[in-house]
C-alpha cells in the first residue's frame, strides 16, 4: 500500500518523487498538504499523467494540486537526493518560486525540460534529471557494447576469414 499524508510528513520544498511504473513524476511540497507540479495540459486534476503523452506533448502546465491527489494510488517519497551534491535554496524561496508559476504553459521536453528538471531547477537552482542522465547513461553503454560486440566480429571476421583465402589459394 503506497504511503499517505499522513504516514510521512513532507516539509515545505521537499521534492516528491513519485512511481508511475515506467517513469517517476515529480512534485515540490509547498505545504498544507499541497504540491506544485509540471504535467501536461490535457491531464484533469487527481488524473495520472500518460507516459506516452507526456513524452509527445511540447507544452506542459505547472499546477497546484492536493499531494494525494497527484499520487493517487502510487507510491511515492521525499526524495530531495541531489542535497548532497547541491546546496538547497530556502524552503520560503522555493515555494514562493513554485507558486507564482503556477497556472503558466512552459515549454516541455522529456530529455531537457521534463517534471524532475523543473522541481530540481526550484530547489537547487539545476534543471537536472537523474532519469534522463540514467536513461542516457544506459543507452551509452548499450552503444559501447554493441561497438565492442561490432569490433569483435570485425576481429574474428579479419583472422578467420583472410585465413580461408589463404587455404584456397594453397590448393
Amino acid at each position: 500500500m503506497a504511503p499517505t499524508l499522513y504516514d510521512v510528513k513532507p516539509e515545505p520544498g521537499d521534492l516528491i518523487e513519485i512511481d508511475r511504473g515506467s517513469y517517476q513524476h515529480w512534485a515540490v511540497y509547498v505545504g498544507d498538504g499541497f504540491v506544485v507540479h509540471m504535467a501536461p495540459p490535457f491531464e484533469t486534476p487527481g488524473a495520472r499523467s500518460n507516459s506516452i503523452m507526456s513524452v509527445l506533448t511540447e507544452k506542459a502546465m505547472v499546477k497546484k494540486e492536493e499531494l494525494w491527489e497527484v499520487v493517487g494510488t502510487d507510491q511515492w517519497k521525499i526524495s530531495n537526493s541531489l542535497d548532497e551534491e547541491y546546496e538547497p535554496r530556502p524552503a520560503p524561496v522555493i515555494v514562493a518560486d513554485a507558486c507564482l508559476l503556477v497556472g503558466q504553459e512552459r515549454p516541455y521536453c522529456v530529455f531537457t525540460g521534463n517534471c524532475e528538471h523543473f522541481v530540481n531547477e526550484l530547489r537547487y537552482g539545476k534543471a537536472e534529471s537523474r532519469q534522463v542522465r540514467k536513461t542516457g547513461e544506459a543507452v551509452m553503454m548499450a552503444g559501447v557494447a554493441a561497438a565492442v560486440g561490432l569490433g569483435i566480429v570485425a576481429l574474428a571476421g579479419a583472422l578467420f576469414g583472410g585465413s580461408n583465402k589463404k587455404n584456397k589459394n594453397n590448393q
